[in-house]
């Protein structure tokens, strides 16, 4: 739900917020739902694999990351990673290789669908979705969302198996 009042993008990104930091569009807060337990667990895992990965490919993974997709328009990706030499911008400019949304339980799916767009329309090449409680994972990208057994990356040769993020 947005907020009524206007505020610059310099303002918001001074501020802080109880709960989780909400997203600013066009001078809008837009409030994030609180994840549950299934969804920090699986966040977790995600993150914990690609620090896995990031031992021995150029990848670089952060959560809860502030995205600036367009001046005025801030985004926040459950997990982003980076490829090749990590973010020198506080707040990246830049669109990562991957950005991960985990399904909260008082997500709005039309919303989730907004957002893995912004994100296709930036230059996100991978763009996944998760659903920790009907363990099922996604893919976003041209044609839509798109039900997957794993993610896939293959400029790296790399494939996560759903199992692998409920372990």
């Amino acid at each position: 739900m947005a907020a009524t009042a206007q505020i610059s993008p310099e303002e918001y990104l001074r501020s802080s917020f109880e709960g989780p930091a909400p997203e600013y569009l066009d001078g809008e807060l837009v409030e994030r739902h609180l994840g549950d337990y299934s969804h920090g667990r699986a966040q977790c895992r995600l993150g914990a694999l690609f620090e896995d990965l990031g031992k021995t490919l150029p990848l670089h993974a952060a959560t809860e990351l502030h995205l600036r997709i367009a001046p005025g328009r801030f985004r926040v990706a459950d997990l982003a990673v980076f490829e090749g030499q990590e973010p020198s911008d506080r707040i990246p400019s830049t669109p990562p290789l991957i950005a991960i949304e985990i399904l909260s339980p008082d997500d709005r799916f039309q919303e989730i669908l907004d957002k893995l767009e912004e994100y296709r329309r930036w230059g996100v090449p991978h763009i996944w979705f998760v659903d920790p409680w009907q363990r099922k994972i996604y893919v976003y990208g041209d044609y839509g969302l798109q039900g997957v057994s794993a993610f896939s990356i293959p400029e790296h040769h790399v494939e996560i198996p759903a199992a692998k993020i409920w372990e």
